[in-house]
């Protein structure tokens, strides 16, 4: 039998850890990308926020279809995030 005998919490880990970071949000439905400037329990908060329609190749510097979401700034439930992480660049 093995056992879990030591949890130890890391600071700067996952969602908190690439805040100021443009990143890629693959949720339930959509994929999301922009700044992240927010993250709390419910949400996590997007600037210059886009909904990714189309990737492209994922070796590609930029994805082949991303539209700007209104003023910029948009907000992502938690609980709809299914991975996430730093993949391309929006400018």
């Amino acid at each position: 039998m093995k056992k879990l005998v030591k949890v130890e919490e890391v600071e700067g880990e996952g969602l908190v850890g690439l805040m100021g970071e443009t990143v890629t949000l693959f949720c339930l439905n959509y994929i999301y990308a922009g700044q992240l400037v927010g993250v709390n329990d419910t949400f996590v908060k997007l600037d210059n926020a886009h909904i990714i329609y189309e990737t492209g190749s994922f070796s590609d510097k930029k994805f082949k279809d991303a539209q700007k979401l209104s003023n910029g700034i948009f907000y992502v439930q938690v609980s709809a995030i299914e991975s996430f992480g730093k993949l391309k660049d929006l400018a």
